[in-house]
Order: C-alpha cells, then sequence, then structure tokens
C-alpha cells in the first residue's frame, strides 16, 4: 500500500523507512473520512501517548485525501491503547460513519491485526525453573487482566523447561507486560498456536539460555568444500542425529542481528528457496530468523551445509529444523526418490527417442512412470470424452522442464472431467483441458507452486479462446 502522503507539521522526530516498526507494534492504520483532516487526527489521538508522526494518504495525481491514514507512537502499548478505544468511534459530533483501527501490517506480518489477534495478547517469556503457574501470574498480573498462564515442560519428566506464555485479554495490557517486565524474562509476543512456532520459540530461548549461563550453543562444525561425502556426514548410521525432526522450514539462529536481504543471500545458495523472514526481539542483539524451501531435499542440504557458516567472519550461526511433525525416515526416502526421478526426467527430456520411449511405453506397453511428490493426490479418476465442450482451461508452466505426457494425464485426470491435457512444442509450458470448472480449481489448489517428480509446476487459469483470439497469434 502506498504509505506517501502529508506528514506532520510540527517538526519533532520523524521515523525513517527503517524505523517504522520499532518498537514492534506501534504503528495504527485508519479508515476514516476524506474530509478529517490531519488536525483532528492529532488532537483524538496525542491522549494515548507520544505521536511521532502521521501519515495521511493522498492520491498521487489530485492530492485528495483516500480516507486512510497511519499514526506512529511511541510505543507498542499507546498503540495498542489507541486501537482498543478508538475503533468503532466517530472523530467528531458531524461524523456519522465511525472509523476502523488497527495496528499496521509490519513487514514480516500478512496483513493489518485487530484487537482480537490472538498474536497481539500471548507473550513468551523465559523464567526460573522453579516457577510454577501461580508464580508466573502472580509476577504478571500487574499488567492486565490474564487469561490463562502456562509453562512448558519435558513431556517424559514433567519438569519445567524455563519457558512459559501469558495470555492477556487486551493487546495493550500484553504490550505494557513486554515494555515494563524485568529484562531477564526476555519477553517477546508469541507466534500463533502451532507446533512449529513453538518449537521454534523454544529454540530461540534454548539458546539464549546457554548463552546466559555461559555456554557456547552446540555447534556442529561440516567442512564446507571438499568432498561431497564430507557435506553429508550427518547422515552416519550411528550418529544420533538420525533422530531429529526434519521438514522443509529452517530456524536460523545467530548473535549477530542480519536482515532479510542478508539472510536471503546466505540460503539462496542452496536452490529452491521459497521464502526467508527475520524475527526480532527488542530486548536482544540475537539474530532470528525463518527459512522456508519448497522441497525437503533442499532444506536437507542447506541445513547441513550451512550450520556453523560463519557470518559475518568470527560468528557462527546455527541452523535447525522446525518439527513440522512429519516422519524424517518417509522424509529422507521421499527426498531420495525425488533427486533421482528429477534426475532421470532431465535425463529423458533432453533425450528425444527416450522421452517418446517413456511418454508412449515403449513396445511392452509398461506401466505408468511412479510420481514421486509430498502433494496428496487424489485416486485416479476416468478422463471425459474427448467431444465433452470444455469449461476450463489451464495453463501450466515447468520448471526446469516438461514432465512426460503420461504423467501428466495421470496427475491432472485425479480431479476428475478431465479432457485432455497437452504439451507446446519446444517451450516448458502446457494446458490441461477440464469439463468441469471445480475439477479445474480442485486442480490449482492442489498443484500449483509443488513439485512432482523434481520438477515445480505453476498451474493457472488459462486465457479464454476469445481473449487469445484477439492477441497476435504466436507461433513456436
Amino acid at each position: 500500500m502506498d504509505e506517501a502522503g502529508s506528514c506532520a507539521s510540527g517538526g519533532g522526530f520523524r521515523p525513517g523507512v527503517d524505523s517504522l516498526d520499532e518498537p514492534p507494534n506501534s504503528r495504527i492504520f485508519l479508515v476514516i473520512s476524506k474530509y478529517t483532516p490531519e488536525s483532528v487526527l492529532r488532537e483524538r489521538f496525542s491522549p494515548f501517548g507520544e505521536i511521532q508522526d502521521i501519515w495521511v494518504v493522498r492520491d498521487k495525481h489530485t492530492k485528495e485525501s483516500k480516507g486512510i491514514a497511519f499514526v506512529k507512537f511511541a510505543r507498542s502499548s499507546q498503540a495498542c491503547r489507541a486501537m482498543e478505544e478508538m475503533h468503532g468511534q466517530c472523530l467528531s459530533p458531524n461524523d456519522t460513519k465511525p472509523i476502523k483501527v488497527f495496528i499496521a501490517q509490519s513487514r514480516s506480518s500478512g496483513s493489518h491485526r485487530d484487537v482480537e489477534d490472538e498474536e497481539l495478547t500471548r507473550i513468551f517469556v523465559m523464567i526460573p525453573k522453579s516457577y510454577t503457574e501461580e508464580d508466573l501470574r502472580e509476577k504478571f498480573k500487574v499488567y492486565g487482566d490474564i487469561e490463562y498462564c502456562s509453562i512448558i515442560k519435558n513431556k517424559v519428566t514433567g519438569e519445567s523447561k524455563g519457558l512459559g506464555y501469558v495470555r492477556y485479554l487486551k493487546p495493550s495490557q500484553a504490550a505494557q507486560a513486554i515494555e515494563n517486565c524485568d529484562r531477564s524474562f526476555r519477553a517477546i509476543l508469541a507466534e500463533p498456536k502451532n507446533k512449529a512456532s513453538e518449537s521454534l520459540e523454544q529454540d530461540y530461548y534454548s539458546n539464549m539460555r546457554q548463552e546466559t549461563l555461559g555456554h557456547e550453543p552446540r555447534v556442529n562444525m561440516f567442512p564446507f568444500v571438499g568432498e561431497q561425502q564430507s557435506e553429508f556426514s550427518g547422515f552416519d548410521k550411528n550418529d544420533n542425529r538420525g533422530q531429529e525432526a526434519i521438514s522443509k522450514r529452517l530456524s536460523v539462529v545467530s548473535r549477530v542481528p542480519f536482515t532479510e536481504e542478508q539472510l536471503f543471500s546466505i540460503f539462496d545458495i542452496v536452490p529452491g528457496l521459497e521464502y526467508c523472514e527475520v524475527q526480532r526481539d527488542p530486548y536482544s542483539n540475537y539474530g532470528h530468523g525463518v527459512v522456508q524451501y519448497f522441497n525437503v531435499a533442499s532444506a536437507i542440504y542447506a541445513k547441513y551445509k550451512l550450520h556453523g557458516f560463519q557470518y559475518p567472519p568470527g560468528n557462527r550461526i546455527g541452523v535447525s529444523f522446525i518439527d513440522d511433525g512429519s516422519n524424517a525416515t518417509d522424509l529422507l526416502r521421499k527426498m531420495a526418490t525425488q533427486m533421482v526421478a528429477a534426475q532421470l526426467a532431465s535425463m529423458v527430456w533432453n533425450n528425444p527417442s527416450q522421452q517418446q520411449f517413456l511418454q508412449f511405453g515403449g513396445n511392452s506397453g509398461s506401466q505408468l512412470p511412479q510420481i514421486q511428490t509430498d502433494v496428496v493426490l487424489p485416486s485416479c479418476k476416468k478422463k471425459a470424452p474427448p467431444e465433452t465442450p470444455v469449461k476450463e482451461r489451464l495453463f501450466i508452466v515447468f520448471n526446469p522442464h516438461p514432465l512426460p505426457l503420461d504423467v501428466l494425464e495421470d496427475i491432472f485426470c485425479r480431479f476428475g472431467n478431465l479432457i485432455e491435457v497437452y504439451l507446446v512444442s519446444g517451450k516448458n509450458v502446457g494446458y490441461a483441458k477440464y469439463a468441469d470448472r471445480i475439477s479445474a480449481n480442485d486442480a490449482i489448489t492442489t498443484l500449483h507452486g509443488k513439485i512432482l517428480n523434481g520438477v515445480r509446476l505453476k498451474v493457472m487459469l488459462a486465457d479464454s479462446p476469445r481473449e487469445e483470439s484477439n492477441k497476435r497469434q504466436r507461433t513456436y
């Protein structure tokens, strides 16, 4: 969204682009009347705390207000209290439509957040292992009404891990706790409730606890050049690392903070990087991020290639898998078969005679090749008759090369009502025709962005024949 607009006219501190989200959740997003002046915003929101700047978003050409504004506060608790008390209020007696107030979207989040958002009310803390839930509640109830407290315990022994959660009723109360509690608690906003995020937080605080106790985080050293077997020496059958959870997501911890650009440049060395995200702790200089790859093979290679990597020189980063509950043995098997299938498909595609043999089953009428993928595919269904009217066409993009035609038919017929699937000669694209729109939409939902037999697919709706006829004819 374009956040350019008028700025505060009264001097004072104005945050730069890099400090818009410092501290986190200190900026509010407003939906207001197009005729509301900045002076009214300043007057109504200044009682909640120190306003560092106000932006009224304006049309680039007419300079008229778009009915959208941002207010940047000095503290997160001030912004949260402004959201809680002003959402749904009218700014002046003449206004007939109430305003909407949200915590503004940060670069690391996907949307504006409202007063009901759990991400704003639940904090994650480091505590003494002797603490009970009642001790935790007693320490943090001074900042507001607590919905619940919980302590993370060892599933086998039942002993506390020295980590806990506190859920408040209001976002401003959670923000007050983070801002004002003793720094030894290392309080931060918790991620949404799911196994992966909680594993990520526990891993982060385990590293911090080791640092607090004066121990080095356990870093496994692997050579980064040399023979191939040294890179995968961690797969020795006697190595207890075989019990480690494996997934496509990695947690990255560093004593030195880093930016998303730096994180991307490190992990993009390994092909298949899907996204990376930096998460900040306001009370620590630790760098912490999450990296996700499109496939397990890339994540495993990145983990064992980059764990212990020095960046910057003298600082070793720790890389670990984020447990998503998958079975490590099955994932390793899928990784191996996926790599073999990709190599075989590449070899076949580069040899036209072998490609033709594979597509048409040779002279012996061999069975269809096995599909290797992490995607859960429906069972095979019969194709629709060739003369059936086409209700929807899908456009398919392959990377790095097309899949054999029989494999494509096997994949796309599983959603039902497939009429035909075909490849464009000499191009890494193809089309699928369906007799039913629901079947086509199911194929897009299931297959878009996924990897099958080592080939990544992009599956989207194709232009209608009428739209294509208006375009200049392409020759392939």
